[in-house]
């Protein structure tokens, strides 16, 4: 099966990850959470830009995508998740499906526009805040972890002079996950999670952590980016979440919100820090853990910070990965650096992937030109997105089941074919 860990990793460790977050190791930093009810965008603006509606099912959108993505929804249903809430948005209009339900108990339809954990669907709102700090002269991919976070990463062989922003960004760093460090196995069950779900550590506790453990390599400086060594880690973007608030003086939260979620009318996009609740309209979030047959209400859990802390829509996730590819969030030439990617083999259920700073690439899409994208897990959530390479479209999925058994491939296959038919058209 795909290990998949429920807290921010796309692959690798699930019962590491998960018993990182029962343990403390996995929350996030404290963070006044934004205000919703921003008021209203004036009547013929961007659709896809616009507050969330209650059924935005009724806006105009091609009936035979909007037929193929209630396909979708229940066919990842279907895979095994409870509930499943998609959106599709372009330009000029938007579309939702749901299937499944938001509770086993009251068997209530997952609610239109509900709030859900996105995971590490957060690292691009932090690479972003950094590139845009970078565009602004501040600091410089090529700024070594040691210049920017003096005597923080050491020990154990671990060395941030070795280690750049790029490294951070694009995961070619060789530090170890603190997530799959921290915790046990065996600490990844349903008396694990209940024991667990309200503890919280910093991120400097997490890093630390990390660095317990030697490096898994040393980044060649010599080595052209492209051909970097690459390695999936959340310590890189803890780490960035410190540089974030050591150039500007300011919390991590604070940055995202002033630079991204203001700007875009994010209304529904919050930093919970400690917080264990997500706000109201959601659904139960699930998770079927190792070896036991049934689904454990997982719903209230700590866990994140700039790699994985975000709660989220897909209606607001959709507009922010438009407004990124679109050119609105970044400079020319820091976008065309996110996009400069390294092979990242082995990730997800799909071929060919690749890696840039803070985004993912497949191929796929509209003519073949290929599907830009992170997607994240967190307990009892799965966050699938994609956009095209023009941010013209993109396409959300808030899954409220993670699953650790043999269904898990499948459920991911699903959300994947989900985005690809959703770009294609």
């Amino acid at each position: 099966m795909t290990a998949r860990g429920p807290v921010v990793s796309r692959r690798g460790g699930l019962a590491a990850a998960a018993a990182a977050v029962l343990t403390g190791a996995g929350a996030g930093t404290a963070a006044a959470r934004p205000r919703h009810g921003a008021p209203g965008r004036a009547a013929g603006q961007d659709p896809a830009r616009r507050g969330p509606r209650r059924n935005p099912r009724h806006e105009p959108l091609q009936e035979s995508l909007r037929q193929a993505l209630q396909a979708d929804v229940d066919a990842i249903r279907a895979a095994g998740t409870t509930g499943v809430l998609a959106e599709v948005q372009d330009g000029r209009s938007r579309a939702a499906a749901r299937s499944g339900t938001a509770d086993l108990t009251s068997r209530a339809p997952v609610p239109w526009d509900a709030y859900y954990r996105i995971g590490s669907d957060t690292k691009p709102f932090t690479a972003t805040v950094v590139l845009q700090l970078v565009g602004e002269g501040r600091i410089a991919l090529d700024d070594t972890v040691e210049r920017l976070l003096p005597g923080l990463v050491t020990g154990n062989g671990n060395d941030g002079r070795r280690i750049t922003l790029a490294d951070l960004l694009r995961q070619t760093s060789g530090l170890n996950d603190y997530v799959a460090v921290a915790g046990g196995a065996d600490d990844f069950t349903p008396e694990g999670y209940r024991k667990g779900r309200f503890r919280v550590t910093s991120p400097r506790e997490r890093v630390r952590a990390a660095l317990g453990e030697p490096p898994l390599w040393l980044p060649d400086p010599a080595a052209p980016p492209g051909k970097r060594r690459w390695g999936y880690s959340n310590t890189n973007y803890v780490l960035l979440g410190l540089v974030v608030e050591q150039v500007t003086g300011h919390p991590w939260a604070q940055e995202i919100h002033e630079r991204v979620v203001a700007p875009l009318r994010l209304t529904r996009t919050l930093v919970p820090g400690t917080s264990a609740y997500v706000p109201q309209p959601t659904a139960t979030a699930y998770t079927q853990f190792p070896g036991r047959a049934g689904l454990t209400d997982t719903s209230l859990a700590t866990g994140g910070g700039a790699d994985g802390g975000l709660i989220s829509t897909p209606h607001d996730l959709a507009v922010f990965l438009r407004a990124l590819l679109g050119g609105q969030l970044l400079r020319p030439d820091q976008l065309a650096a996110m996009k400069e990617t390294v092979p990242a083999d082995d990730w997800i259920e799909a071929e060919g992937v690749r890696y840039g700073l803070g985004i993912a690439w497949r191929p796929g899409g509209r003519g073949g030109e290929g599907v830009w994208f992170h997607g994240g897990t967190h307990l009892g959530t799965v966050s699938e997105s994609g956009v095209t390479e023009d941010g013209r479209r993109a396409a959300t999925a808030a899954l409220f089941t993670l699953r650790t058994d043999d269904t898990a491939d499948a459920q991911a296959r699903a959300a994947l074919r989900l985005v690809d038919r959703a770009l294609a058209r």
